[in-house]
């Protein structure tokens, strides 16, 4: 039996598809528009071995009744918000709450994890973290990452990301 389709070639010239580091960041960066803590906007996307998107986070305030620094203004301690949830820790708590694995998972974050979200990230089984701003990068956190064995790698071109910098 002969088949009912064809498969026709386009004439149009091909396009240049993003990188996954690139794609993921850029929607790690989206993530971070819905940010409530604008001390820094930050988004984070963790991502399984098939390059499918297994959490989104953001930076906000902790649970559904605790209001947004956006509303409140900043809890602030120590010259730090102690109000705001990381994005990072936002990402692995939802997979915990809802009891999906990150093991072996690669984490898009828009700016280098703290120390406490790298210790989460450790602890998690995250491999791989890739970051576009080296904000307040702890030495320690980079030891930490280092003797564990948690590649990072920082993502520097721009948001059309068509090539690594």
């Amino acid at each position: 039996m002969q088949p009912s389709y064809e498969y026709v070639k386009s004439t149009k010239e091909l396009k240049e598809r993003q990188d996954w580091p690139h794609y993921f960041m850029n929607l790690a960066r989206l993530a971070a528009e819905r940010s409530t803590c604008d001390r820094a906007n930050v988004g984070a996307i963790i991502v399984n071995k098939e390059n499918r998107i297994v959490a989104t986070g953001y930076n906000g305030s902790v649970g559904r009744k605790t209001p947004h620094c956006s509303e409140v203004g900043h809890a602030m301690r120590e010259g730090h918000c102690i109000a705001t949830q990381h994005a990072e820790l936002n990402c692995i708590s939802y997979c915990a709450k809802e009891g999906i694995p990150v093991r072996d998972c690669t984490i898009y974050v828009t700016h280098f994890p703290c120390l406490n979200c790298t210790k989460a990230i450790i602890q998690s089984g995250i491999t791989k973290i890739y970051y576009k701003v080296g904000y307040r990068m702890d030495d320690f956190a980079l030891h930490l990452l280092d003797i564990n064995g948690i590649l990072y790698e920082q993502v520097l071109a721009g948001e059309e990301g068509l090539e690594s910098e």
